[in-house]
């Protein structure tokens, strides 16, 4: 099965702060996406420098302003790590989610219907667009990202009851 795939998403500080955790997660159920992998955590600066740059390359394509915000927004609370699975499940979540931008992303999107600030309005204010949720962006960017935050021990292989379904 080549297009069954574990893809990472984070649930940042504003999704776990206004209480939308369980409707957002309840919108990737839906779809027949399974949780593999989950936990809570406040990562340090170390971690996050390694998620979005050393994996995303955030500075690199940004720059560090953008970086800076980015990681005091991403610490102004906890966040929940986690990792799902299914069939083009990396595609699959970022169509879900929607654009970065909240301000762009379409109505029935996570960050469309939950979300609205536009980067004109964040990066004059100097502060993060809180879009709810990290997704990752390709099959190998998942990888990396998986590993950064789970390790093997805490990731599971089990057969969901929807599975005759969705796969």
């Amino acid at each position: 099965m080549s297009d069954l795939e574990r893809t990472l998403i984070l649930f940042k500080p504003d999704a776990v702060q206004r209480g939308l955790v369980g409707e957002i997660l309840q919108r990737f159920e839906r779809v027949g996406l399974k949780i593999v992998g989950t936990k809570m955590i406040a990562p340090d600066e170390t971690h996050f420098h390694k998620h979005y740059e050393e994996i995303g390359q955030m500075i690199t394509r940004r720059g560090q302003d953008k970086f800076d915000v980015t990681l005091k927004m991403m610490q102004e609370g906890p966040v929940i790590a986690m990792v799902l699975e299914g069939v083009e499940a990396v595609e699959l979540v970022r169509k879900l989610v929607g654009t970065t931008e909240s301000k762009s992303a379409a109505p029935g999107t996570i960050r469309g219907d939950f979300s609205h600030m536009s980067f004109g309005y964040a990066d004059a204010a100097e502060k993060g667009i809180p879009n709810l949720i990290h997704a990752s962006g390709d099959p190998k960017e998942a990888a990396q990202e998986i590993g950064h935050w789970f390790s093997d021990e805490e990731l599971y292989d089990y057969v969901a009851v929807h599975e005759k379904f969705t796969r």
